[in-house]
């Protein structure tokens, strides 16, 4: 059972983060002892230049990759501590997944994307539909509940995906450029629904983006230099 956090104590403490890769040219550090504290219902957006490891840092965050030294501290928890059954079980209940493509199944509709994480968690297929459902309807999609991905905007893809994320409503989104792929009237309405749902839901939210709207939105703004975060606000 998952020990539960103390009012004080952080959502996310990252500790002496290190990432890198051997190369043929030698070693590439790509992050070099990042520390960071999060807090809960906090959002801080990751700016900067394509290479400098921004999305390395969300997918170690997401427990996508390892890393080569340090901790990552998910409500005082050790979570690479973890083998490798447990952290696709943390993934699925606790942390909610947006990327710049939207990575539905095409062959599904809106409502059976969005239920996937239920059911992969082991809910009963009508619970799973219907938690589906009513993150779907609150992001916008009530009448787009039967349509499969082909049949949807680019805009509302993305607010499937954005559904899928949050429909265990986990305590920790992240988002690799959201918008990236979207043209700016639908880019500005996911930016506003992120928003809106951090305030409702009270996630911490760490987004990685190029777009200055979205990164003036959030809270707190970091880069990396020289393998290590920068506070930019």
């Amino acid at each position: 059972m998952d020990r539960i956090a103390a009012p004080s104590e952080p959502l996310i403490r990252v500790v002496g983060l290190c990432k890198w890769f051997d190369t043929t040219g030698g070693r590439l550090e790509i992050l070099k002892g990042v520390d960071l504290t999060l807090a809960s219902g906090e959002t801080l957006a990751v700016v900067g230049a394509s290479g400098i490891g921004k999305s390395t840092l969300l997918h170690i965050l997401g427990t996508l990759e390892r890393p080569d030294a340090g901790q990552v501290l998910l409500n005082g928890q050790d979570i690479f501590a973890h083998g490798n059954d447990r952290l696709a079980r943390i993934r699925n209940r606790r942390i909610g997944f947006v990327f710049q493509f939207h990575h539905l199944l095409p062959e599904f509709s809106a409502l059976e994307n969005a239920m996937m994480p239920g059911l992969i968690a082991g809910e009963e297929r009508r619970a799973a539909a219907s938690a589906a459902e009513q993150i779907l309807v609150r992001v916008g999609l009530k009448d787009r509940l039967g349509h499969r991905v082909g049949e949807l905007s680019g805009g509302e893809q993305q607010r499937v995906a954005l559904a899928r994320a949050l429909v265990l409503n986990p305590p920790l989104l992240l988002a690799d450029e959201p918008t990236g792929n979207l043209d700016r009237k639908n880019s500005d309405q996911v930016h506003e629904l992120l928003m809106s749902l951090n305030a409702e839901f009270g996630m911490t939210v760490v987004v990685v983006t190029h777009n200055p709207q979205l990164a003036a939105m959030l809270s707190r703004q970091v880069t990396i230099a020289e393998g290590r975060l920068v506070d930019e606000s």
